[in-house]
């Protein structure tokens, strides 16, 4: 089951972040078809928002058309975002895991790992649009 946690930093609104939560863990495989989402009181209790919080995200989820909820029973997962990709993760994580390690020896803290990573991405995807 998935655990959610929010970034009050991150300037993303709290439902929009369980939403990418959701999405990233169907994408990676880590949810998939049948898997129950955790219940909105588990949530509320876990991080302390608002249940119309959780509900909203959940409603987003439905619409989209990733979850479907039962009522009585609770909120399940009726497709994943994985694609044939999802047998490329375990190297280039490892990769990625390596690169971390590099930064960290390089002294560089979380914010600073991140900035770099971010935009890189995003200077690397303009120039293959380009």
């Amino acid at each position: 089951m998935i655990e959610f946690h929010l970034d009050g930093r991150s300037g993303v609104s709290p439902y929009l972040q369980l939403v990418q939560q959701v999405r990233q863990a169907l994408r990676l495989g880590l949810l998939r078809e049948g898997d129950q989402l955790p219940t909105v009181k588990d949530v509320v209790g876990r991080l302390a928002i608002n249940p119309n919080t959780v509900l909203k995200a959940y409603r987003e989820l439905e619409h989209e058309g990733l979850v479907a909820a039962r009522p009585g029973v609770g909120t399940f997962v009726t497709r994943t975002l994985t694609d044939s990709s999802l047998a490329a993760h375990a190297p280039l994580r490892r990769e990625l895991r390596r690169w971390l390690a590099k930064a960290r020896l390089a002294g560089l803290d979380d914010e600073s790992i991140e900035a770099l990573f971010t935009t890189t991405f995003r200077t690397a995807s303009q120039e293959d649009i380009a």
